[in-house]
């Protein structure tokens, strides 16, 4: 083809150049995909309902893809609402400001587009206010900054399409339940039926689903506030007069429902106003009960202030008690793992955390041989899910047990929950647990000496240590090992879990338990670190795999063995200097996987990326070594981080890449936030700086040489809780000396202060 043009009086011709109107010359168009780029969101979170918005505070419904977005209003792994599109006369407001600051609550300032007709724009405002406690409530106030009076139409369209979260995380269902639609009967037709096009004929609006699981799951909305004008199918409408510098007020609450009980574990108040009182009383009841941490440093205090927020968050309820679920939206559950380093990582802030962690996984503890959940007796679970897919079978999560470290972090966490407490009646309770815990490990080690994992349940997970993607266990060559997968940090774990029981069974008299698990444990350090020294890297293997070899690729995993007291000296020196290697140290934290391995990719979940609860373990570790400067430089650059992230809250992860002069830390895109364990980490590394060590059975408490960082120059815990002592402590550097002062005490704990 030919792309010679006739010139006619339209060419230009200039310096050589021809110029022609584009029609007569097209080109081939290539499409946009910038409306599909992932935007930025507001997150909500009350108990066990969590809502996911735009930056509007709308959930509008995705262009293609039914589930390719994580928007919405979800209880119980379902999303009870898929849509909520405020409109103003059929246009979108222009958005003016947004704050979710407060966690349960939002709050959006918008204003409307220029209106055809003779309705400027930005000159009608709409303040939208959302809050969820025991379901999602809304008020829309409208207000007229017209020096005359307007007639506008507010528009509120719904919509829920009742998905499984696990189908928004992309699996694949070949069946739906049905969705359903409220009718009226014609008076004088039985046979007949109408949608109802006015609140009025039915005093709410409701959206139904019947799911395979037989559950009918409901969004019912009541308008409280100004029933809307009239109906069109899910869309409210409201043809709103105006006089100059008058507002008027929209407000509706919607409840999530299954078989006609409240799907939420929270009542639902009549409006908004209730909502956000109950919740705040809530909150500052709580706050009563938890440490007080605050510093001279403004930016940490506001770190600390969100990290407080957001344990609240949270925290859910599940049967009686109340743990921290890993973290929205997609972790927005009871996990084993999760839920336990988090608990352990607040025993500072908050120890009932930890006690209600190991009585609720204790009551999930495996009790039969099920391949199909990969359920043992003694076993703790990994996940617990409550959806239909959950329900009809589909997934394994009923629980689904497929978690190698999570038992002997259970038992860690026990025993450091009684060396904060002291609570001999729940440890007496749960001590039967302990033994059922310590015999899987005993029963799962005994082939080979190590704790193992190989996936048997058909959808459950390859991997099921902490880096649990498919990708992650790979050799220094960047080949995916095979076989049964033998990590080392669990190794660590497990030593550690039998070091601590063995110890608790001396205290209990019961003396061969404790000769025998003290035994065990220095029998697995020497089978430790001869199979798991890389002697021409100088480093600890990742893992050995399935015929016993090492997987010698440099990972982070390591680091978490560190203070466990399983790595000879000579060993655990050479992998906190290696920890510090530039492959490894980014900057901005401890890499996953070295930057010099042929799988290293920044942007991945785990081969390359950063996480704050992994950096936490490992500088956590290095204080217990006394490697006090490496430890706390580790712990300042998470807070930097922190301190550029939205509302100063640390992600889930972010990416690997290195810090450089004026560079920001890179965000992984679908990171979750708030999450526990990256939360967990702000008090973590408070927890460091001054160096606790409870030892309450004994009546003491050791403060072992503190350290505030040059950032701090002063840090005050008031209200800590150790056993039945409560204290208050003040710590202060001055000329690179950092001093504790004991300004309050109610109890007779012995404290000792160690310089």
């Amino acid at each position: 083809m030919s792309n010679s043009v006739t010139l006619d009086n339209d060419t230009i011709e200039l310096d050589g150049k021809t110029f022609v109107p584009a029609e007569q010359v097209p080109i081939p168009e290539w499409p946009c995909m910038e409306a599909r780029r992932l935007q930025p969101t507001l997150t909500l979170k009350d108990n066990d309902l969590f809502l996911i918005t735009n930056t509007v505070g709308n959930i509008s419904e995705s262009a293609g893809d039914d589930f390719d977005t994580s928007l919405g209003l979800f209880c119980q792994d379902t999303r009870f609402l898929s849509r909520l599109e405020l409109q103003i006369e059929g246009h979108a407001p222009t958005l003016l400001s947004n704050n979710a600051g407060q966690g349960f609550a939002l709050s959006v300032l918008c204003a409307n587009p220029y209106i055809k007709g003779g309705i400027p724009a930005e000159t009608i405002g709409i303040q939208r206010n959302i809050a969820l406690q025991g379901g999602l409530f809304e008020e829309l106030i409208v207000t007229n900054y017209n020096t005359q009076a307007v007639s506008c139409e507010i528009s509120l369209s719904f919509d829920a399409d009742f998905v499984d979260l696990f189908q928004i995380r992309g699996f694949a269902r070949y069946y739906q339940g049905t969705l359903m639609r409220q009718v009226q009967k014609e008076s004088n037709d039985h046979e007949s039926w109408h949608i109802p096009s006015t609140v009025k004929e039915t005093e709410e609006l409701i959206l139904a689903y019947r799911g395979l699981d037989k559950i009918l799951r409901e969004s019912r909305i009541q308008f409280y506030q100004r029933p809307p004008d009239r109906l069109e199918g899910y869309t409210a409408l409201w043809q709103l007069f105006l006089a100059p510098h008058e507002t008027q007020i929209i407000g509706y609450r919607l409840q999530a429902i299954a078989d006609n009980r409240s799907a939420s574990v929270n009542p639902t108040p009549i409006n908004l106003s209730q909502a956000i009182a109950l919740e705040e009383r809530e909150e500052n009841q709580w706050r009563e009960t938890i440490s007080r941490i605050r510093t001279n440093n403004s930016e940490l205090n506001q770190i600390i202030e969100r990290a407080e927020q957001d344990i609240y968050l949270l925290n859910q309820t599940f049967d009686r008690e109340k743990v921290l679920v890993a973290g929205v939206p997609w972790f927005s559950a009871l996990f084993g793992r999760d839920s336990i380093i988090a608990a352990q990582q607040t025993l500072i802030f908050d120890p009932d955390i930890a006690r209600q962690t190991l009585i609720l996984l204790a009551r999930y503890q495996g009790k039969v041989e099920d391949e199909s959940r990969e359920e043992e007796p003694g076993k703790i679970l990994h996940e617990l899910r409550l959806g239909e897919m959950a329900n009809c079978g589909e997934i394994p999560h009923t629980p689904y047990y497929g978690t190698a470290d999570a038992t002997a972090l259970w038992l860690i966490l026990y025993a450091d929950y009684y060396a904060w407490t002291g609570d001999r009646k729940t440890c007496e309770k749960l001590w039967k647990n302990a033994i059922a815990a310590m015999d899987w490990l005993d029963r799962s080690c005994r082939e080979t000496g190590y704790i193992r994992y190989e996936c048997k349940s058909p959808g459950g997970l390859r991997n099921q240590g902490w880096k649990d993607s498919d990708n992650c266990i790979v050799d220094a060559q960047g080949n995916l090992a095979v076989g049964a997968i033998a990590l080392a940090e669990i190794q660590g774990y497990v030593y550690a879990a039998k070091m601590r029981l063995s110890e608790l069974a001396r205290q209990k008299k019961c003396m061969d338990l404790a000769r025998r698990w003290h035994q065990e444990a220095q029998n697995l350090k020497i089978r430790f670190n001869r199979d798991f020294w890389l002697k021409d890297r100088g480093y600890i293997a990742l893992a050995l795999d399935g015929e016993g070899k090492p997987v010698d690729s440099i990972t982070s995993n390591p680091g978490h063995c560190l203070g466990l007291d399983i790595l000879f000296p000579e060993y655990a020196e050479k992998v906190a200097e290696r920890l510090q290697a530039p492959d490894l140290f980014s900057g901005w934290g401890i890499r996953t996987l070295s930057s010099d391995s042929p799988a290293y990719n920044p942007m991945s979940y785990h081969i390359g990326s950063i996480w704050p609860h992994d950096n936490g373990m490992i500088a956590a570790g290095l204080r217990v070594m006394g490697r006090v400067d490496q430890s706390l430089g580790i712990a300042r650059s998470i807070l930097d981080m922190t301190a550029q992230q939205p509302y100063y809250r640390p992600p889930e992860l972010f990416c690997g890449y290195d810090r450089l002069p004026k560079s920001k830390p890179v965000r992984y895109p679908v990171a979750c936030t708030p999450q526990a364990w990256a939360t967990g980490t702000i008090f973590q590394i408070l927890q460091i700086m001054v160096n606790l060590v409870p030892d309450v059975p004994n009546n003491r408490l050791h403060i072992i040489h503190p350290v505030l960082p040059e950032s701090i120059r002063r840090l005050s815990l008031e209200n800590l809780r150790i056993g039945q002592t409560l204290l208050d402590l003040e710590f202060e550097r001055a000329k690179g000396v950092t001093a504790c002062r004991v300004v309050r005490k109610q109890g007779n704990l012995r404290i000792a202060i160690e310089a």
